[in-house]
Order: structure tokens, then sequence, then C-alpha cells
């Protein structure tokens, strides 16, 4: 069994900020809508992403795939302006509470989560084909 530390208590129960990013150095954001409560998209996020969230109040995730920081719309104008972030109790994942500014997936749908499992096969169920 682990002994729980200081920090560990602190981490968990406490009001100090200690973000606990994993080996790769990141930690999972959620990304809500914050009207309706929908899940909008899922994303990493490094300590470079989360300060500039925290700085400038919109959306920065770090792309696993590019290896680099981006902000969420840079290309697209489709920004999520970040209102609440709500962190876990072991701080290792965020929740962001969010107002898009036009769709969350780069698919062009409302949100990345758009599909439902049905046996073997991928349904829409925002009522698209």
């Amino acid at each position: 069994m682990r002994a729980i530390s200081d920090n560990d208590t602190e981490r968990e129960t406490g009001r100090s900020f200690m973000p606990k990013f994993d080996a790769a150095g990141l930690l999972s954001a959620v990304v809500q809508h914050v009207d309706t409560g929908e899940i909008l998209m899922l994303a990493f996020m490094d300590s470079e992403a989360l300060a500039a969230t925290r700085k400038t109040g919109i959306a920065h995730f770090y792309s696993r795939s590019r290896g680099k920081l981006w902000m969420k719309g840079e290309t697209s104008g489709n920004t999520l302006q970040v209102e609440t972030i709500l962190v876990d109790c072991d701080q290792d994942a965020v929740i962001l509470k969010a107002r898009p500014a036009g769709p969350a997936c780069h698919t062009g749908a409302r949100s990345c989560f758009y599909r439902k499992l049905t046996g073997d096969r991928l349904e829409r169920i925002d009522g698209e084909d």
C-alpha cells in the first residue's frame, strides 16, 4: 500500500493548484459546453497549454500528432472561450467549461462525440447522415 505524503494530501484535499502531469508531461482536458453541459471534445494539455489557457481565456492544448502547442480555432476561428476550469481530485485531469465559437470538432460536427456504438457499428447521433 502506498504511503500518503503531505503533497498527496494537499493535492487531493487542499487548496493549492498542483497539476499532476503524466510521464509525457500531459493531463487530460475534457471540454464541456458551459450552457448545455454537452461534452464537446477531449484533448491534452501540457504546462504551456494550461498556462496559455489561464492567461488568455481561450483553450490551448498540446497536439500529440504535431508535437506542439495549439490554440483551438487558430485556423478555423472555432475557438473555445473558457469560463471555468474544474480540477479533479488528484489534479491529473481538468474540465474546461467553455463557450464555443462554432463547431468544436475538426470534422465540422458540433461535438467530437457525434456517434454512438451500436453493436459493431457507429451511428451518428447528431441528426446528420
